[in-house]
């Protein structure tokens, strides 16, 4: 390869066909972008970098392999940390190229010079400054498989300016940052510039050995035996439920061997995170509503790629009296707050494949266990069809759901972004497919909208892409716009505007008797749309849902991205709830 960094790196992405790079430029990274858009990547520049993260973050989940993100030095780096610590909760692999001060300038006050290793250490499975340009080809190399290796993660690479331009480029400017004066002292500063970029330039890497953070999981023949021991416990179990989360959906390129896995096991299903639209539209084993009640009532419970955080009541939500199987990746993961009878360090995905293989079908029917759930299911659905149809002057926000569910077209994708809106719509709207469901994941981040959509946009170009958004997190990303419209991305964004920030309120009010804080103004957000370029539409009136969601998807279809601001009328649907 040339020895010019920028080009090297594109050449090496490109050799192992990433197709797509997200971006906010800056000086310190302009060869990469270059030598990105040289060998036929897709540059996509975008506001904010913490959106560039995002976007990576979502083709990673929505394909199994690395995103790839490059922002500059300093500031760029730091706005990015959120979205890193989000992938990293998320087990998404990602590899972020973060600029940096010349190599002989760090440490010594040079523009946007930080110590940025030492920031992003502890939220990655690796960070790595290069040294040197031979560097680059093995450091880069190793960056893309580490993150996709054990638990998926992402994975910092610090690129310093002087390591990007061709040799001949750099010389010109040490030199002329040397003076070029016939004193000694400039001699001397002479020959060590010389020695310098020799080293830079001609030196041979030298390996690295990235730090485990992690153990890997055993090798599949361990696993045998408890995969037969789950078996045995299915077939004597007569309440059993499975609970699958996003992390049985890390690195997948090909999620159906997991849907028709789950399908033969013919378990009680319930899906969370990623996993949403795993079996579809709608399935005869899957349940959305009364999980919590269900498993204090199981006497098996399988969870798989989900950890016993909040979301599960710290483990607590599983009976003490069940028989819990839990598998992971994540050592770690699989056994906070509450230890299984039978964990499974392994994929999770991997883990219910094997299991089905195992069981080979014929271990139910579980039929008076099933007419209880389905039960509650019909149950809870027409307690939300009653809520929907109740009267209000503002659109009800479950009434809007309902009709974009009806609406949506059969391989739409869904991005969430927000609390109490984005909670609602988890209860009624019904992915259609596997990977077609992005959501913050257990950090619980605002901000992501812009970034997941643009991800997902271009990783399914042409399939109608479904942005919701809170009144409140839609400020996050809402400039996202201007990206779509330069890129020809055209998602459907629907704000739920109710002037606050709701969740937060309905608890803060009757305990410290103050709204401080959680009030917002019902604004212009389609206007502000229509300054970005994209198509804005008001949505005030409960009898134009219909009419107005019909345009939106009309102009979604015609290549612009467009924004509906919709004023909702305010509920305690979701009173006492914290999660999606």
């Amino acid at each position: 390869m040339a020895i010019d960094g920028g080009a090297n790196i594109g050449k090496v992405l490109a050799s192992r066909g990433f197709k797509l790079l997200f971006t906010l430029c800056g000086g310190h990274i302009s060869p990469i972008l270059v030598g990105a858009e040289a060998n036929d990547i897709r540059v996509v520049d975008v506001r904010d970098e913490v959106s560039a993260v995002f976007a990576a973050d979502a083709v990673a989940r929505m394909t199994g392999i690395p995103g790839i993100a490059a922002v500059t030095a300093g500031p760029g780096v730091t706005n990015t940390i959120t979205a890193v610590k989000n992938a990293q909760l998320a087990q998404s692999p990602i590899v972020i190229f973060g600029g940096a001060a010349a190599t002989l300038l760090k440490g010594r006050g040079s523009l946007q010079d930080i110590d940025q290793i030492s920031l992003l250490q502890p939220i990655t499975k690796w960070a790595v400054s290069i040294k040197k340009v031979n560097s680059i080809q093995p450091i880069v190399e190793k960056a893309l498989d580490l993150a996709q290796e054990g638990v998926p993660g992402p994975v910092f690479i610090e690129a310093p300016i002087d390591l990007l331009y061709a040799e001949d480029m750099v010389r010109e400017m040490f030199m002329k940052e040397a003076g070029g004066g016939k004193g000694l002292g400039s001699k001397a500063l002479e020959l060590y510039l010389r020695g310098h970029l020799y080293r830079q330039f001609n030196q041979p890497h030298v390996s690295i050995v990235p730090p485990i953070r992690e153990s890997l999981p055993p090798k599949p023949s361990n696993k045998g035996a408890h995969v037969n021991k789950v078996v045995s416990l299915l077939g004597k179990a007569e309440r059993p439920a499975l609970v699958v989360g996003s992390q049985a959906l890390a690195n997948c390129t090909n999620p159906h061997p997991i849907a028709e896995a789950i399908r033969g096991l013919g378990v009680p299903t319930w899906l969370g995170g990623m996993a949403r639209g795993l079996m579809g539209r709608y399935s005869d084993i899957q349940f959305r509503h009364k999980r919590s009640a269900a498993l204090k009532e199981a006497d098996l419970v399988i969870v798989a790629g989900f950890p016993f955080d909040f979301r599960l009541g710290y483990g607590r939500s599983v009976s003490k009296g069940a028989t819990l199987v839990a598998a992971n990746l994540s050592n770690s993961e699989m056994r906070k707050n509450r230890r299984p009878e039978i964990p499974v360090h392994m994929h999770s995905g991997d883990f219910l494949i094997e299991l089905a293989d195992a069981a080979g079908g014929g271990l139910g029917p579980w039929s008076e266990w099933f007419d209880t759930l389905r039960a509650r299911e019909v149950q809870r659905d027409e307690e939300i069809t009653a809520q929907a149809k109740e009267p209000s002057d503002l659109v009800n926000p479950l009434h809007l759901f309902q009709r974009i569910e009806e609406k949506m077209a059969d391989d739409a994708l869904l991005v969430v972004d927000g609390g109490d809106f984005v909670g609602t719509a988890s209860y009624i709207l019904r992915p259609r497919q596997p990977l077609s469901w992005l959501d913050p994941g257990v950090f619980g981040t605002l901000g992501v909208g812009g970034g997941f959509a643009i991800g997902a946009s271009l990783v399914h170009p042409g399939k109608e892409v479904w942005l919701i958004y809170g009144d409140g997190s839609s400020a996050y990303s809402l400039a996202e716009m201007d990206t779509c419209v330069r890129h020809g991305l055209a998602p459907i964004a629907i704000i739920g505007t109710d002037g606050s920030w709701a969740q937060i309120a309905r608890e803060q009010v009757p305990m410290l008797g103050t709204d401080v804080g959680t009030r917002l103004n019902r604004t212009d957000y389609h206007d502000v749309a229509r300054g970005y370029g994209a198509a804005g539409l008001l949505l005030d009136d409960p009898a134009n849902v219909d009419s107005v969601l019909d345009e939106a998807k009309a102009i979604a279809a015609s290549g612009k991205p467009v924004v509906v601001n919709v004023h909702i009328a305010n509920t305690d649907f979701r009173k006492g709830s914290i999660s999606v």
